[in-house]
């Protein structure tokens, strides 16, 4: 939760932009494997920027219809202890973080019906017609949650002021606050502690089992291709990034950062530094780390007018094997960090944006 407080007040002062031209998408909508594609002789060498797309975007329920047992009494970390919550109704939920994981979690348990809004990273298909309760800077509408008269909101304090949202209860909204590890493994517990909510543990259960299969069959994929067996490990690094407001972040260990390049079968270069959390980037930091590819979000590249944009602003980057290769590989705001459902999707995309960039 810690870790999620201080991403979320960088992100707080940001807003998202767009509007520049962006790298050629590399999909996965091909039915072929990611093993089978044409994946990079050497990715080391290879030059040029690349934008990670989830071939489907779908969240898809592991139950058309969980079996329910309400009420529920589940535990809330608030933030002066934990305390028990009593769910005796839940048609009508809101489901709110900052990276989305939450309302995808809820879609894949199968009680996507239920929701009633929506955070603006939540931008999987079938949410686009909810509410939006969340501005551009993560930033919670109490009277616009209000209005809807949800029975029950569920959120991890990564979006706030957190204080506004306790104070749902005092017009007796339940409000449950969930821990939300940046993992794979946190992506597993929290399908059990949202369905827990709902009173359908057996949908919990089938939901992390998914979630944990599916990412360790994509984990050993990547893991089997030619370039990662035989080749050196790639140097890469997570970038964070809103030129507007000049806010510029390398994400270190325990951010999820560190997590998806591991699984990538890359090397972590702020691990490697002992970098831990989010780091101010500094010209000394980002030499110093001399990464050959950097992870990026699409609206905080976009934000400081594309690779060449961010090389010219940012000299010192430009100096880096990745500034010099152009090698940086975008994806989603909402998909990129968002541990969830989707987890093992995100690593498909994006190890096909890495290790075969060419493919269509």
């Amino acid at each position: 939760m810690a870790l999620a407080a201080v991403i979320a007040a960088a992100l707080l002062l940001t807003g998202c932009a767009s509007g520049v031209d962006q790298p050629a998408p590399v999909s996965a909508a091909s039915a072929v494997p990611l093993s089978q594609s044409d994946v990079l002789d050497d990715p080391l060498t290879y030059e040029g920027a690349s934008t990670a797309v989830i071939a489907d975007a779908s969240v898809h329920p592991v139950s058309d219809d969980p079996a329910q047992s309400l009420p529920a009494t589940v535990v809330s970390h608030d933030r002066d202890g934990d305390v028990d919550v009593v769910v005796t109704d839940t048609s009508r939920v809101i489901a709110l973080d900052i990276s989305g994981s939450l309302a995808a979690t809820v879609w894949g348990l199968g009680f996507g019906e239920t929701l009633v809004a929506r955070d603006q990273s939540t931008t999987f298909p079938g949410t686009e017609d909810l509410p939006l309760v969340t501005s551009g800077g993560h930033t919670v509408n109490a009277e616009s949650i209000i209005a809807l008269d949800p029975a029950v909101v569920i959120t991890d304090g990564s979006v706030g002021p957190r204080d506004v949202i306790e104070q749902l209860r005092d017009v007796g909204i339940r409000v449950v606050f969930l821990e939300n590890e940046p993992s794979f493994t946190g992506a597993a517990a929290l399908a059990e502690d949202v369905a827990a909510t709902y009173g359908a543990p057996d949908a919990g259960a089938a939901l992390a089992a998914r979630i944990t299969a599916d990412v360790e069959e994509k984990i050993a994929e990547i893991a089997a291709l030619p370039s990662v067996v035989s080749g050196a490990k790639i140097r890469m690094i997570f970038l964070y990034m809103r030129g507007a407001s000049g806010v510029y972040y390398l994400f270190g260990e325990e951010s999820g950062a560190d997590q998806l390049i591991t699984a990538l079968g890359g090397l972590d270069v702020a691990g490697e530094l002992g970098w831990s959390g989010m780091q101010p980037m500094t010209d000394e930091a980002i030499v110093a780390a001399d990464p050959d590819l950097i992870l990026v979000m699409t609206d905080g590249l976009a934000s400081v007018g594309g690779v060449d944009g961010l090389l010219e602003s940012k000299p010192a980057i430009a100096i880096t094997t990745a500034g010099q290769n152009g090698r940086f590989v975008d994806m989603a705001d909402g998909e990129i960090l968002s541990f969830g459902p989707r987890s093992a999707d995100v690593l498909d995309a994006l190890a096909r944006a890495i290790y075969a960039p060419k493919a269509s």
